[in-house]
């Protein structure tokens, strides 16, 4: 990781597991902030998401992934036609998500939309950066929950699904997610020894029975 030379993966061990929801085709599990979503490139880059939930469920797979600082909900398939299902409903945008983050100072208004292409910033990867000339188009709701004494808390609502979108859209505000060690200034970071972004909400239909899921895991900060 260019952007954090010093970073060291401690992995937390508890919970080790934590399913919100499973049946025969798919499994939703409550990632915890600090566990990678898939596998580095690494030795010690192995334990993750996926390899916690293939030492039980062998067939699972990951449909979407959670940046490793970032908690909350992720959907895996445990066949093929499941997989298939639910990532053609990511590329349809017919899966919705709501975020819960804490940030950086007090925003001016109660709610809003952010439009603002997104590209990789190369040199200091994994960081994302704005690039109006050749980023990709990139939209995020928010709405202001409540404003605290030095941050405010706000729902996100992603409505393209780029790396880092959340993180960077906020930075782009001016009001940096609390935690972010790849984009927050001093005193944000100062302020939480965790990111402060959770994903809060998913909603989708199952991949069998096409009937509506939605799923919550409550906000652990």
């Amino acid at each position: 990781m260019v952007a954090n030379p010093d970073f060291i993966y401690r992995p937390p061990m508890t919970p080790y597991l934590d399913i919100v929801y499973q049946d025969d085709d798919i499994v939703v599990l409550n990632k915890t902030s600090g566990l990678l979503t898939v596998p580095g490139r690494l030795p010690e880059h192995q334990d993750c998401l996926e390899n916690r939930v293939k030492s039980v469920l062998p067939t699972a797979t990951i449909v979407h992934r959670l940046d490793m600082a970032t908690s909350g909900l992720v959907i895996m398939a445990l066949n093929k036609p499941a997989h298939v299902h639910i990532q053609q409903q990511f590329e349809k945008r017919k899966v919705s998500k709501k975020y819960r983050a804490r940030v950086y100072g007090k925003l001016e208004h109660d709610s809003g939309e952010i439009n603002l292409p997104l590209i990789c910033d190369w040199p200091n990867r994994p960081k994302q950066k704005v690039c109006h000339e050749h980023g990709k188009p990139s939209t995020t709701q928010y709405q202001v929950l409540a404003r605290e004494t030095e941050t405010t808390l706000v729902e996100l609502t992603p409505i393209t699904g780029r790396s880092h979108q959340l993180r960077v859209h906020m930075l782009s505000l001016g009001h940096p997610i609390l935690g972010d060690r790849l984009y927050a200034h001093d005193k944000a970071l100062e302020l939480s020894e965790r990111l402060q972004l959770h994903a809060f909400t998913i909603a989708f239909h199952h991949p069998v029975t096409n009937d509506k899921i939605a799923l919550k895991a409550e906000c652990p900060f």
